[in-house]
């Protein structure tokens, strides 16, 4: 598993002062190109206490490992999205497995918005500690940029960290967005009840949640419509948030794997995604692979790519209309652009959302190795299709792969049955098979 450094450099480190909060800002892109510190959002935040511990949560989750935890030798810091009307934190665990957003949405601000786009911010221990003495009544001015003027105060006061960025954990950003727009709502608790049901949870094992009626219930075996809920100790970050919880939304895919957990609070959600085990990160769950492997993907993401305007929401139908594709192409095309770190989604509203991570575009397109491995099979004319079936020859000798329902004879899909996203041998078939559909039109 490959691993890049990512560096970060701040004018100044962030502070909360007076009831001032300065987020310093490190480099990224806004509309007007890219930046060393962009200044995005200046205003008061209606309600204090719940974003400060909202984001602090998003902290803790960039500071976890909750498989094989290890002493804390790194900081990678969280990513933040300015769109305009609402501001979006999100961050990864280091072992992949969870995902943490905080939406501060319009209800939340009322300030000016001074550029659209995406950076890092900076969230060190003092400002942490600070983070967590905000009371219900404190007021909260959000500064995401440091002004001229603070700079120049602090002067000699550069901050710069650097961190590994693993292969596996820029993929699972990609990994995360497609999951999750497979998603539904499953359950819906409100007020004390989510509290009861949240504080009730053990912290090991593996869980079935199930909604019944008004409530929640847990179970150690799954049931019709049920939500997969492994190492409930992951949620962690929920138990702070729960005095100010309105609604807990609970998601899941059709396979019941993945689970998705929103806690609406005042003004804005705070969302943590789950990958179906403690040990595993989304980095190897294949959801990005069919669409990758499509021929238009990459000159159809180029397209698409080039409309999106940082908007909080992208709707499909509207790009399709302006990029004069279909809309099934305008989802694998969002697909290729998530892998590159430039498509979120949001379950709330179903919909994608426009941010670009800010990391080194060689560092984000990493090539995943099974799709890599397919095309090389495709080159060496190792496909041999044969109607609903084809044979792959490899090294290891000859698969026979099913593109009825993508099974394989190899390993790979013995051990997994799919639900890791198809084997190379899958993939390599179905690039075979799409050419020749195209090649008889």
């Amino acid at each position: 598993m490959t691993s890049a450094t990512q560096a970060y450099t701040y004018a100044a480190p962030s502070s909360l002062v007076d009831g001032r909060l300065g987020l310093a800002t490190s480099g990224g892109r806004a509309l007007t190109g890219p930046a060393v510190a962009p200044r995005f959002f200046s205003g008061v935040v209606t309600q204090a206490a719940p974003a400060a511990a909202a984001l602090l949560g998003v902290a803790d989750v960039a500071l976890a490992r909750y498989h094989q935890p290890q002493a804390r030798t790194w900081v990678r810091d969280p990513v933040v999205t300015c769109d305009g009307d609402r501001l979006r934190f999100e961050s990864f665990s280091a072992c992949g497995g969870v995902y943490a957003r905080l939406d501060l949405l319009g209800g939340a601000l009322d300030g000016e918005v001074f550029d659209r786009g995406t950076t890092n911010v900076d969230v060190n221990a003092p400002l942490r500690e600070a983070l967590a003495r905000i009371g219900a009544r404190d007021p909260l001015h959000l500064g995401v940029g440091l002004d001229e003027l603070v700079v120049t105060t602090m002067d000699g006061a550069v901050v710069e960290k650097k961190v590994p960025l693993p292969e596996r954990w820029l993929r699972g950003f990609a990994e995360v967005q497609v999951i999750a727009s497979g998603m539904d709502q499953r359950g819906e608790l409100a007020g004390l009840a989510a509290v009861r049901f949240l504080r009730g949870l053990p912290r090991k094992g593996t869980l079935w949640v199930t909604q019944s009626g008004r409530e929640l219930k847990a179970a150690d075996r799954q049931a019709p419509g049920s939500v997969r809920l492994a190492a409930p100790n992951r949620l962690g970050t929920l138990l702070p948030l729960l005095r100010f919880a309105k609604t807990l939304r609970v998601y899941g895919p059709g396979d019941a794997a993945s689970s998705a957990w929103e806690l609406e609070l005042p003004g804005m959600r705070y969302t943590l995604v789950l990958s179906p085990e403690r040990w595993r990160g989304f980095s190897g769950e294949g959801a990005v692979l069919d669409d990758l492997a499509t021929d238009e993907a990459e000159n159809d993401a180029d397209v698409v790519g080039m409309l999106l305007n940082f908007e909080p929401e992208v709707e499909i139908g509207l790009l399709a209309d302006r990029a004069g594709i279909p809309a099934d192409r305008v989802r694998a095309a969002l697909t290729q652009l998530g892998v590159a770190g430039r498509v979120g989604y949001d379950l709330a509203e179903a919909a994608h959302f426009h941010r670009e991570l800010p990391y080194d575009k060689d560092n984000v397109l990493l090539l995943n190795p099974r799709l890599a491995k397919a095309r090389k099979l495709v080159e060496a004319g190792a496909v041999q299709l044969e109607g609903e079936l084809a044979t792959v020859r490899t090294s290891g000798g000859a698969r026979r792969v099913s593109l009825t329902d993508g099974s394989c004879t190899c390993e790979w899909w013995w051990d997994h049955r799919g639900s890791r996203g198809p084997c190379k041998h899958v993939l390599a078939a179905r690039i075979v098979a799409r050419a020749a559909v195209e090649v008889s039109r």
